[in-house]
Parts: structure tokens; sequence; C-alpha cells
């Protein structure tokens, strides 16, 4: 049996095709952005890179010897306020294996 040139091409193509598009649907990473709403109140908002809301995320604030301080999800608006804890500490976005996202609270202004 012989298969001409074009035939291979084709499949190339679309094995190439299926990959990039199973590279896109996975490629959005969770962002975060923290900032201060009073001087002892934060509030968080997460999304991911394609624009898409975050509701629903895993966020975590950690003291710097790894104490889960506050946990809680991003609401509705994919937000999340909480008091302000005393010390060092770390917000801890978490969109499943491989999808965190860090913000010091040297960065929360």
């Amino acid at each position: 049996m012989k298969i001409s040139t074009s035939k291979y091409a084709i499949h190339a193509l679309v094995v190439l095709g299926t990959a990039m598009l199973s590279t896109a649907v996975f490629a959005d990473n969770p962002i975060g952005h923290c900032q201060k709403k009073a001087p002892d109140t934060v509030q968080c908002r997460g999304a991911f890179s394609d624009g898409d809301e975050a509701v629903g995320m895993t966020v975590d604030v950690i003291s710097y010897d790894e104490k889960i301080l506050i946990q809680g999800k991003l609401d509705k608006d994919s937000t999340i306020t909480f008091k302000q804890p005393k010390g060092e500490f770390y917000v801890l976005f978490d969109a499943g294996p491989g999808y965190i996202v860090e913000i010091d609270h040297t960065e929360i202004k």
C-alpha cells in the first residue's frame, strides 16, 4: 500500500494543530494582586491569564514559619478581603497542582 506524501503532510498538520490547541488550553496561568483597602485590611483579587475570573480559587495567608493564618476562597467577584496579620506573611493563590501564585506582604501597598 502506497501512501502519498500529501497524506503525510495533512496528518502531520493535524497532529501539530492538535498539540498546539492542547497547549493553549492548559496555558492559562493564575494571577493575583493584593492591595490595602484600609490600614489593617487587605483585599486580593485572582484571575487567569486569559482574563477568566477565578471564583472559588483557594487562597491561604501563611506566616513565614509556614502556619496557615487565614484560609479562604475567592468570592463571586474573584476577591477575598481579610484583616492583615501581624508579622511577616505571604498570600498563596492555589489553582491546582503546579498553578500557584505567591504574593509577599512587602508587595502589598
